[in-house]
């Protein structure tokens, strides 16, 4: 099976005890491929900012109080995406540092660290005691301490809405929290305080996706850049649950090259560029798993951000030099120095660069097998697949799901009530998935993934049956 099982019982009396996954039977709720959060992360991020204790918990029906500037402690899980794609060679980049040690080696804290102090607004990370873990904010300290966070720093904290229900919309930060939440130490109960801009939760629900919309704060294009609905976001955080946009990883990796953000820089300011870019560099003809054309791509793509006069309307009717373009390429260095030269640097280095980074991690990513059949939506009865590739897309299924012998079940994002059973499959790959009932793969002949490198964490509430796979 690709990657180690990591499990823990979530919070509830009684639970049966498991026993050792892969070897037989386990019982009661796990979360596979993360670590659900543990006592002390609560408190080392802090109350929700100007509540007192037993106020409601951010993100439940009855939490539609907090205004704007107020800081709330929430849970990756209980953030609600404002877009259906991400780019995820800067997530790899992330997961690349935070999984490497060439920071340690290099006299530094490992970069999760200081990722995550500064989303929290404190600035950076102080130190970090031996097994510090992200879901554990205890095991580590920031550079500013809780109550003495400054304007500067939590101008740098990511940005939720309050909608109906109390449910809380993520406005910036989806690349972020992400990396954090896929992070091996990390996963979807690591804590973390984020900022609100409005409270909208007295709006009806046609009322708050105008009002989202009209802001600026939902970018409702697909990773072709189709237009979608506000229906067709994802509901959770995590790979499993978007897309792959490249443009927008191409825009990531132009910034401080050719573009460099403004201090009021607009929402979703990579996606502009992004589907300006798109009209301009065919990504179809790099090579993008080698680092000298997807380099070349890079340098290509910032070069003409920078030669575009400065009034070009580049998306939203924002011009080039709102968004920040630089009229100096790579700030007018050499192909060898500057930002461009820091992201050429190659994994073998001291100091790899951004690409080296997230292509090194993306080669540790299964490759997931084509879908000769896709479900999406709502599908209710039994799905009995008996050849080729079923992928579930962010499916809600009720019924069993049977996979037969040489036949493989790709299931990403999908909330599964039933049992699945897999005797003698290709392959099975189950990721950023909720199963309510019990998992059997037994025998699969190609490989079985349930965590690990780009698998986002499982919730399965029921018994779990490995055995015989690869």
């Amino acid at each position: 099976m690709t990657g180690s099982v990591r499990t823990q019982l979530q919070s509830q009396p009684r639970a049966p005890r498991l026993r050792r996954l892969g070897a037989g039977l386990a019982t009661g709720a796990v979360v596979l491929g993360g670590v659900l959060g543990s006592g002390g992360t609560a408190t080392a991020a802090g109350p929700v900012a100007g509540s007192t204790a037993g106020s409601p918990t951010a993100g439940s029906p009855t939490a539609g109080s907090p205004k704007a500037g107020e800081l709330l402690d929430v849970t990756l899980d209980q953030l609600r995406p404002t877009q259906s794609t991400v780019g995820f060679d800067q997530i790899y980049y992330k997961l690349g540092r935070y999984t490497g040690t060439k920071d340690e080696a290099n006299g530094d804290l490992n970069k999760r660290f200081d990722d995550w102090c500064e989303t929290n607004g404190q600035e950076k990370a102080a130190s970090v005691q031996p097994g510090a873990r992200l879901s554990d904010a205890s095991s580590f300290t920031c550079t500013v301490p809780l109550g003495e966070e400054t304007a500067e720093t939590r101008a740098e904290m990511k940005t939720v809405v309050v909608g109906p229900g109390g449910a809380l919309y993520l406005t910036d930060g989806h690349h972020s929290l992400t990396s954090l939440l896929e992070a091996p130490d990390g996963g979807p109960k690591t804590h973390i305080r984020l900022r609100v801009v409005d409270n909208l939760s007295g709006l009806s629900t046609a009322a708050f996706w105008k009002t989202m919309q009209e802001k600026k704060w939902v970018w409702l294009r697909d990773e072709n850049n189709r237009p979608i609905t506000t229906d067709q976001l994802p509901r959770r955080l995590g790979l499993a649950h978007f897309h792959d946009d490249r443009y927008r990883s191409l825009a990531y990796f132009t910034r401080d090259i050719g573009y460099r953000a403004p201090a009021d820089a607009a929402e979703f300011l990579e996606f502009q560029w992004g589907t300006w870019l798109r009209e301009r560099v065919d990504l179809g003809t790099y090579d993008l798993t080698a680092p000298a054309p997807y380099l070349s791509a890079i340098r290509t793509a910032s070069e003409v951000m920078s030669a575009a006069p400065g009034d070009t309307v580049v998306a939203d009717g924002r011009t080039a030099d709102e968004l920040g373009r630089m009229a100096e390429w790579n700030n007018g260095k050499k192909a060898t120095g500057g930002e461009f030269g820091k992201l050429s640097a190659p994994i073998s280095d001291a100091k790899p660069g951004k690409l080296a980074y997230a292509l090194d991690y993306r080669a540790r990513v299964p490759a997931a097998p084509a879908c000769t059949k896709t479900v999406t939506g709502k599908h209710t009865g039994p799905l009995v697949i008996s050849s080729g590739v079923t992928c579930l897309d962010g499916t809600k299924l009720t019924g069993p799901v049977v996979v037969g012998a040489g036949a493989s079940l790709v299931a990403k994002g999908a909330e599964i009530t039933g049992p699945v059973q897999a005797v003698g499959a290709r392959t099975v790959q189950i990721c950023g998935t909720s199963l309510t009932g019990p998992l059997s793969v037994v025998g699969t002949e190609e490989r079985l993934t349930l965590s690990g490198p780009g698998c986002t964490p499982n919730t399965l509430r029921g018994p779990v049956q490995l055995v015989g796979n690869p």
